[in-house]
Parts: C-alpha cells; structure tokens; sequence
C-alpha cells in the first residue's frame, strides 16, 4: 500500500511534507535491511500499518504552535517522525532504549530534513524536560507508563485539550485501564478509518 493513503485522509499537506512523507518507505525498507526495526512482513504495509496509524493521534488533537511532545519507545521513529511531519512548528523528543532503533531514527530524520525532532537512547524514566504531551504505541501497560513519565508533563495548558498522554493501543484495554484506574478517554481508530487493520485498534488520552 504505497503513500496515497494518507493523502486520503490527510488531504490539505504541504508540498514539503509530502515529500518527506514519501521518502520513507525507501529510507525504512534500506536501514530494515540492515537493523531490524519494522517487523519484515509489515515494511511493505508501512504507510498503512505505521505511518497513518502513528497519525491518528492527530484525528484527536491538532497540536498547537511550540507544542512540545515526548515520544517514549518510539522504536523505528513511530508515532513521532509522522507527527513532526504534520506538525512542523512543534518539537518532538523521541526515546529509546535500544540504542541501534535510535540511530535508525537519527538517520531518517538527517535524510528527510526534519528540524523539529531530535532523539536519544534512553530510558523512559531517565528523560530530562519538561513536555505538554507523552505519545507512544504500544510500548508498555497504561500505568507503567504513566509511573514512568507524569512528571515530565507540565501544567501549562496550551491546546485543546489538557496536557497529558496519547497511546495508540491495540484489542481489549478493559482490565489494563481498570488497573490504572483513573480517568480516560478511549476512541476507536474505526471512527477515523475504514481499511480492516484498524478494527481493533484505540486511542487512549489521558489528562496529567
């Protein structure tokens, strides 16, 4: 599935950020040749399975100028090298800690000409700063996540909505958020898109 499908569903972009948009599946399925980060059978599903989903966050929330996001686990770059392409006049910090993951991510954000993001192999927890959003997909449970990083969420509401997290999850969150057990915001990627792959796929938002 080639990049048209995000066109689809994101129609008014820039010139500049589809470009940056369809250089990637020729940057990803290079480095996934030599590190392993995309799983093999999904590079071809790229714009689908990783791109537009790492988007839906922004089905949810248009982040306003001088945003500043914290991508934890960000792996391969995802949600947060999408994200810094929509929003080029916000700043996003992307965290791993598999050092090689991020070194993929360096190169890709250097090959693009994204100026907004940088990245750093680390751990969650270890992260220095302060930030107006946490996003991140799939990396760990809702309340190890948010033990990991509240803190790092300052109080200054700027956008819409109030500052906090936005995971992009998969399948049945009933007893994981029973276990966090505060209150949040669950929608179903279903409502934004229609291709199959998001059937079971949720946003969750959380207010710091």
């Amino acid at each position: 599935m080639d990049v048209d499908i995000i066109y689809k569903y994101f129609p008014s972009l820039s010139d500049s950020q589809k470009n940056q948009l369809e250089q990637l599946y020729s940057l990803y399925s290079d480095w996934n040749s030599k590190i392993n980060v995309i799983s093999r059978k999904d590079i071809d599903q790229l714009y689908l399975r990783h791109v537009l989903h790492s988007l839906a966050i922004a089905k949810i929330i248009t982040f306003k100028k001088g945003t500043k996001v914290l991508d934890i686990g960000t792996g391969g770059g995802f949600p947060g090298i999408p994200l810094a392409i929509l929003f080029p006049e916000c700043s996003f910090h992307l965290v791993d800690s598999i050092g090689k993951k991020i070194k993929v991510v360096q190169e890709v954000t250097n090959s693009i000409g994204l100026e907004n993001l940088t990245a750093e192999h680390q751990r969650a927890e270890k992260v220095k700063g302060q930030f107006d959003f946490v996003v991140s997909r799939a990396v760990a449970r809702t309340k190890i996540l948010f033990q990991w990083t509240h803190q790092k969420i300052h109080s200054n509401n700027s956008n819409e909505l109030e500052n906090g997290f936005l995971l992009l999850k998969g399948g049945d969150l009933a007893k994981e958020m029973k276990e966090f057990g505060r209150p949040y915001i669950e929608r179903a990627l279903s409502e934004f898109y229609e291709e199959d792959f998001f059937e079971t796929k949720k946003i969750i938002y959380l207010p710091k």
